[in-house]
């Protein structure tokens, strides 16, 4: 094995990624060393490069966090996986285990968590380290560069269709659909739901209605919570994925009385919050964090049965700047996915 690999390194929050060759990383106990095939690039990756969010990572430190590869190395005590099985990374690379979240099955909450490609190197690199106790398996058979948006983008928007309490048959808003939009469309109407796409642009209303959408609302026409209101009498539930600061009161008022709003996208800014309505409407607003261990596993099922797709373009690692330039300006479709063969 070479004692190097090359890397998109981040030297400075703000900068252009560095892509280099750095020393190959030794898996310690629990741990696992996986030669990475493909990794997905999250808008998360972006906000980690430029240190957008208020607990900033600190350089140097390599991004990524949907990495697909093979186990190549195990460490001591290294949990429930052989030398050539698949594995990924995920949001969650690990948590102290003992807390009361992680006792409860609620470790994405635990307060000493680490997570990949931001407080621990992630994917964007030839190798990585996972901790073999969280990292998701990946079943074979299944398209290791497509699931890669399911090991975030797909386990966040199917555990924030869960914690809605919507029941099949609910109808539910999608805002946003692109790389979790266009995901948690599918999801939604895979769980049951009844789902209400709402986009800006009129080009992917085929999309929306090809993914599962069975109304396609474009904000551009009017007020998205009239049109809700006007079609269906207000959704039980609504999904916000885009990271539009205006998106979010448009939701609260897409939905019935009762009903709740799930955040995952996350923007800069504050959330505008009319109290007077929550309280008068009795909504509810939840916040939800990626996925636990066991919502990784049922939403890579989803995958691997073949009810759920993803839709991405594969680039180099070479390429990661200009991904970036693509992303903050909202003009990829679906999902990036890193090709370490390219």
């Amino acid at each position: 094995m070479p004692e190097t690999m090359k890397a998109a390194v981040v030297r400075q929050l703000g900068a252009p990624l560095v892509v280099e060759e750095v020393p190959i990383p030794v898996p310690g106990p629990f741990e696992a060393l996986v030669e990475v095939d493909y990794s997905g690039v999250c808008h998360t990756d972006l906000h980690a490069a430029r240190g957008d969010w208020p607990v900033k990572p600190v350089p140097p430190f390599i991004p990524g966090h949907e990495g697909s590869g093979r186990v190549v190395e195990l460490g001591p005590s290294a949990a429930g996986v052989r030398v050539g099985d698949r594995i990924g990374n995920a949001w969650l690379a690990t948590a102290c285990g003992v807390c009361r979240d992680c006792l409860g099955g609620w470790e994405s909450l635990c307060t000493r968590q680490q997570n990949s490609g931001y407080s621990v190197d992630g994917s964007f690199a030839e190798y990585m380290v996972v901790d073999t106790r969280y990292a998701p398996r990946i079943p074979e058979g299944a398209d290791a560069a497509g699931i890669t948006a399911v090991l975030c983008a797909g386990v966040t928007v199917y555990k924030g269709l869960k914690v809605t309490g919507a029941r099949p048959g609910d109808w539910v808003v999608v805002s946003g659909i692109g790389g979790l939009g266009h995901m948690a469309i599918q999801y939604a109407a895979a769980m049951g739901f009844r789902v209400i796409a709402v986009t800006g642009t009129e080009a992917k209303r085929q999309r929306a209605l090809d993914y599962g959408a069975e109304l396609v609302v474009n904000y551009r026409d009017g007020d998205p919570g009239e049109a809700v209101q006007d079609l269906v009498g207000g959704a039980q539930a609504a999904l916000v994925t885009a990271v539009s600061e205006k998106t979010f009161p448009q939701a609260l008022s897409m939905l019935r009385r009762g009903g709740t709003v799930s955040l995952v996208g996350l923007p800069p800014g504050d959330f505008p919050l009319s109290i007077f309505d929550t309280v008068l409407r009795g909504l509810t607003v939840r916040g939800s964090i990626v996925g636990t261990r066991l919502d990784m596993l049922e939403a890579v099922d989803f995958f691997s049965r073949g009810v759920v797709s993803t839709t991405f373009e594969r680039q180099p690692m070479d390429a990661i700047n200009d991904i970036f330039t693509r992303m903050a300006t909202g003009v990829i479709d679906g999902r990036v996915v890193l090709d370490m063969s390219l």
